[in-house]
């Protein structure tokens, strides 16, 4: 038995994995698979490639205090990354897109599952207040199943509706690197993020 197999029965995750076949050379990247010289920011699960005119920011859940997610404005869009353990040889991405589509609908939006950059994505419209007065918003949700983890992107702005930012958003998104660490996790679990341990200008 391995070390992340944590009593769980790995017949349960026998959905394939999600990335885009240039994945481990073009991105997003694992750990191992990223270039050691190259400057990063570090937020303890995900290294980012600092770049000019990103704005980086870190999501912290009331109460706990803990980083849940890191937001990246750019180019006229937002990107919310999150990443996850996951088996070794199996995906999530199905699982969590169906949970996701499941949600939105409860709250009343409406969703399409498109064929995107990173493979299947779902774009929602999302009930929204604007201005006072009740509308809706676009979001992109991408996923990709890497090698024991899962990242998941939340993409919204003009990255939803421009192609040329969508391309800019979707090219950070590339740049993330996951660290999943060895420490043994049970699939589905946020991989820890902190605050970077110097102060970095992104």
């Amino acid at each position: 038995m391995s070390d992340f197999d944590n009593g769980v029965d790995d017949e349960t995750y026998e959905e394939p994995k999600s990335a885009p076949a240039d994945r481990h050379i073009a991105g997003p990247l694992d750990d191992s698979e990223a270039n050691a010289v190259r400057p990063y920011v570090d937020l303890g699960g995900v290294k980012v490639v600092p770049r000019q005119d990103l704005q980086l920011r870190l999501e912290v859940e009331e109460g706990t205090q803990r980083v849940v997610a890191v937001g990246m404005d750019y180019a006229g869009s937002t990107l919310q990354i999150q990443p996850f353990a996951a088996p070794r040889t199996s995906g999530l991405w199905r699982e969590i897109r169906d949970q996701i589509v499941d949600q939105i609908q409860k709250q009343g939006g409406t969703t399409q599952i498109a064929d995107g950059p990173f493979g299947p994505e779902v774009l929602a419209q999302i009930p929204a207040s604007l201005g006072g007065q009740e509308g809706s918003r676009l979001v992109r949700f991408v996923g990709v199943d890497g090698p024991r983890w899962f990242l998941r992107g939340v993409i919204s702005g003009e990255g939803t509706v421009n192609a040329e930012a969508a391309a800019q958003i979707e090219d950070v998104f590339r740049s993330v690197v996951v660290v999943r660490g060895t420490t043994p996790m049970p699939p589905r679990d946020l991989i820890p993020l902190h605050i970077p341990a110097t102060s970095t200008d992104v």
